[in-house]
């Protein structure tokens, strides 16, 4: 008898874990979507203050207000400046189009890096990661491990991730993977010079005492405290969740529906986030009309989990797939901010000498599954080809910059900061070394000369340097080279790099002294996942396809 029970216990005991086995993605889902969350009270009314006028006693005559709009994971193609990818171009983004037309347009424009975190430092700060170490996007504890596991129970065809042996290490948590206080950025610069300045969205650069907002030279900050644009059983909210996307899992399991101000309790947002966000905008603009102020709106749209409102998904028509409808919407939401951002400034006569800049923090993501983001260009977010580096790059100040300007010099995020700084007359002191240029006087017409020699980007074993029309990526894993002639190729389909050993010697030189004098990375990365160059996670990858492995 008791050998019986012994026994059947023991069966007992292989089925539960056979189970468990089988239900793990469904166990650990639930599990961080019970963890690491907040309590989050009712909405709160932001008072906006008004900027000291003995501080804007110190700003230089005339000074500009200075507006930075930031998107989050938008492609090149989902503007229709640059085609429109959605609905086979009938997609408009009118708002967006009218920065464009109406100031300087920088047509090869460069993000920071393929992710979101590091180009927000080098766009804050001017420098690259070889100078503050910045280099790798902090993510929540454990949602590497947690997106590694839920991919390899996929079948998509990709390798597993590499991790490295990380044993002995001890890692930071999520809230001090920050942006060193030691470091200068253009908030503390034109704060100094006499802006009130404000932020207003994501943040990504550490929240920790150091770090945040109101501690890097922002007087106000109005913080994405965690990433739902609505409560996910809205009535007005349509959601499209990503069956085949690790990452997507895990932000529907542990995002919440939540902002801060200034480093307060967490409280629901009023309304659509993206709505949200630039109606608390409107209301900085109206504060702050007769002083000079720095308005950093960094959206979270187009970024995961895709939600809309149902207003705009009914407004953008019959787009299929559905999740390509939903992005379709959110991608309406971004660009009406910009129009109504435009139109109060418009209202408040103030809009001829107000610089808006618009960008986004990287390409278009191939794990939304929606493969015209970035076209005509290869790759996506998590990549260094074009496709997971091009980004708009918008300016318009009607008092300076002539309408219709186009710029084919090759730029990047790292001058943003000093075109801000330059524009707002503050000084940047000289201990300091920018690696980012001015760009006003390509904007304003007074030179036409590109303002790199080379741009570098790097994470970890992933190099890549632009000098000219030459393009070099190197990679360990694979541990490969590809040389483009952007010139004759900008969508990289032709790899030169056995053909022109000399020009591949020379930017692999380049590449090597960069890397030489690189400071190292703030912390390490925890693993290296496989990103498929040509195809979206909805496809399954098949021998042959050309795969990189992204550090972070």
């Amino acid at each position: 008898m008791v050998r019986k029970i012994v026994l059947g216990v023991v069966a007992a005991i292989a089925v539960l874990g056979a189970m468990a086995w089988i239900m793990r993605v469904d166990i650990i889902l639930f599990m961080a979507s019970t963890t690491g969350k907040s309590e989050v009270g009712p909405n709160q009314e932001i008072a906006w203050k008004t900027g000291d006028p003995a501080r804007a006693g110190k700003a230089a005559p005339g000074a500009p207000n200075i507006i930075f709009i930031l998107a989050d994971d938008l492609g090149i193609n989902d503007i229709s400046t640059y085609g429109g990818g959605m609905d086979g171009g009938a997609f408009k983004t009118p708002h967006i189009d009218r920065l464009a037309a109406e100031g300087a347009n920088f047509t090869q424009a460069y993000s920071g890096t393929g992710t979101c975190a590091p180009s927000r430092a080098m766009l804050m700060t001017g420098r690259y990661p070889s100078r503050t170490g910045f280099e790798f996007t902090p993510t929540p504890n454990g949602m590497a491990r947690i997106v590694q596991t839920v991919a390899s129970s996929m079948d998509s065809g990709l390798p597993n991730a590499y991790v490295p042996d990380r044993s002995g290490e001890v890692e930071l948590d999520y809230e001090d993977k920050g942006l060193p206080g030691s470091e200068l950025t253009v908030a503390e610069v034109l704060q100094e010079a006499g802006y009130h300045t404000v932020h207003i969205g994501k943040w990504h650069l550490g929240r920790g005492e150091e770090f945040n907002p109101t501690s890097q030279g922002f007087d106000e900050s109005l913080l994405m405290a965690s990433g739902l644009f609505l409560p996910e059983d809205d009535p007005n909210v349509v959601n499209a969740k990503l069956d085949f996307d690790p990452i997507d899992k895990f932000l529907w399991a542990r995002m919440q529906y939540a902002a801060s101000y200034n480093g307060g309790e967490w409280f629901e947002p009023g309304g659509y986030l993206t709505d949200y966000w630039t109606h608390e905008a409107q209301k900085v603009i109206r504060a702050n009309k007769d002083n000079p102020f720095f308005l950093y709106l960094a959206h979270w749209g187009i970024h995961t989990p895709l939600q809309a409102t149902r207003e705009d998904y009914e407004a953008v028509g019959d787009i299929q797939p559905h999740r390509a409808r939903v992005y379709a919407a959110m991608m309406r939401a971004v660009d009406r901010s910009v129009g109504d951002i435009v139109q109060t400034l418009e209202e408040e006569g103030i809009a001829d000498n107000t610089i808006i800049v618009f960008s986004s923090d990287n390409g278009g993501a191939g794990y939304i599954g929606i493969p015209d983001v970035n076209a005509p260009y290869r790759g996506w977010k998590i990549t260094l080809f074009e496709g997971g580096i091009r980004v708009p790059l918008m300016m318009r100040w009607p008092d300076r910059i002539p309408a219709g300007t186009d710029i084919p010099s090759p730029v990047a995020h790292i001058d943003v900061m000093p075109t801000l700084v330059a524009a707002g007359e503050g000084t940047i002191p000289s201990s300091i070394e920018i690696d980012g240029k001015n760009l006003l006087p390509l904007a304003t017409g007074a030179t036409t000369e590109d303002p790199h020699e080379a741009i570098f980007w790097t994470s970890g074993h992933y190099r890549v340097v632009r000098k000219g029309d030459w393009k070099l990526q190197l990679s360990e894993r694979p541990q490969k080279a590809w040389l483009f002639d952007l010139g004759n190729d900008p969508t990289e389909q032709t790899n030169l790099a056995d053909s022109k050993p000399d020009v591949l010697s020379e930017l692999t030189a380049l590449l090597d002294a960069h890397t030489a004098a690189s400071r190292p990375p703030l912390y390490a990365h925890q693993a290296e996942f496989p990103v498929a160059v040509d195809k979206t996670r909805a496809e399954r990858v098949e021998e042959g396809d050309e795969i990189i492995f992204w550090p972070n």
